[in-house]
């Protein structure tokens, strides 16, 4: 049996959680699983969930945290070095950016047999300054020469990785697009239909619009809620609803960005809902939400492989979106999504035929549930990885 130790950033709301713990319980019996990861932000929502619901064992690093800390972040290498000592794995795979940096170099230091690295997304642009963003490459393109493989979640990311930033050659990428169990978002839809847009208080004649995920700077909100009052404004006898589903560093920025633009909203703890956006927090049973919605949307300034727009398509919805990352690998454009630039004007124009045109979303939304449960199934991505270790371990 070949021990792997899979190491993830920290274990908030987002598709890494789903990816590993898939991969921690499916992997056949040829391989045991240890799974570790950091401490999740304040501001952030926990995923435990996600991992007790499959009865998977796990560890929390607290020293595993974002941000750079030199103190803390050697305290952290120290204490990944001491599990490989221990647990003596074939296998250390990464998963994001901080978990990379201290499992590899980790792994480096304990002469792990096989490293692996899979990137979630990247930082290399609209996160940090020029002079900081080059620092990050660098030391990327250091890693990448130690590991065994680099894992892209898709075409497009692996281009960005080795021709864009040029982090390592072609050749050392692999592609293995994300996977989950998308069952439970087309099941029981009525009935989770009714109860959402019953505690929202959204008419029938009412178009639901949502975006869904953490509240950074990253996701660009700012332009959802201008395209939602624009769409408002632009034909008024169109009732629209919008939905800011998740919670973050930037929630009380975004509120008071609403306040400053006179745009009326509720929040989570008000007594009754009645305006235009509402800001929900986090909703843990989002299959809920998704049945409840007509159209997604996503306005992110960059962006790996967006697990809400998988979601939304297996709950058959319309989707809106800006071109951004790895977007394109993961829809139909034209055919279950719109996407814009990211600007207010192309992504206004695209919301808004959304919402205006009936017949254009009940074809979206036919086209999107064969295609996701086909392409982002957990049993798929479980092979896929398997035949990526089998590749390296039979030719290193």
């Amino acid at each position: 049996m070949t021990k792997i130790l899979r190491i993830l950033n920290r274990f908030n709301v987002g598709g890494p959680t789903y990816n590993v713990a898939y991969l921690t319980k499916y992997l056949s019996d040829k391989y045991e699983t240890i799974l570790i990861g950091g401490e999740k932000e304040d501001s952030e929502a926990s995923s435990e969930y996600i991992l007790k619901d499959l009865q998977i064992d796990y560890t929390i690093l607290p020293e595993i945290r974002r941000g750079i800390s030199l103190r803390r972040d050697f305290k952290a290498f120290r204490h990944v070095v001491s599990i490989i000592k221990k647990e003596q794995p074939t296998i250390v795979h990464t998963h994001a950016s901080k978990a990379g940096l201290i499992g590899r170099l980790a792994a480096i230091y304990c002469h792990v047999p096989y490293i692996f690295h899979t990137f979630h997304g990247h930082i290399f642009h609209s996160y940090f300054g020029k002079a900081k963003t080059l620092f990050f490459i660098y030391i990327e393109r250091f890693l990448a020469r130690k590991t065994t493989a680099i894992i892209a979640i898709s075409e497009i990311q692996k281009n960005e990785l080795a021709n864009t930033y040029k982090i390592c050659p072609a050749e050392k990428i692999e592609v293995v697009p994300l996977g989950f169990d998308l069952s439970r978002f087309s099941e029981n839809t009525e009935e989770k239909r009714v109860a959402f847009r019953t505690k929202y208080n959204i008419k029938n004649n009412e178009i639901a619009v949502g975006i869904i995920g953490r509240l950074a700077p990253i996701k660009n909100h700012k332009l959802f809620i201008d395209a939602v009052q624009e769409c408002s404004r632009r034909n008024p006898q169109l009732p629209i609803r919008a939905f800011i589903i998740g919670d973050g560093e930037t929630n009380t920025e975004l509120q008071e960005y609403c306040k400053t633009n006179e745009i009326p909203y509720n929040i989570s703890t008000d007594a009754s809902f009645d305006k235009l956006i509402t800001f929900t927090s986090w909703i843990q049973n989002v299959d809920v939400a998704y049945a409840g919605l007509d159209i997604v949307a996503l306005t992110s300034l960059n962006e790996g492989t967006p697990v809400s727009i998988i979601e939304a398509q297996a709950a058959g919805k319309p989707i809106v979106a800006t071109n951004v990352g790895g977007i394109q690998d993961v829809v139909k454009e034209g055919k279950t999504a719109l996407l814009s630039t990211i600007s207010f004007d192309d992504f206004t124009k695209k919301l808004y035929t959304l919402i205006s045109d009936s017949d254009l979303r009940n074809n979206m939304s036919n086209n999107s549930i064969s295609f996701s449960t086909t392409q982002f199934s957990y049993k798929r991505l479980c092979n896929d990885m398997e035949k990526v270790y089998e590749k390296h371990l039979d030719t290193k």
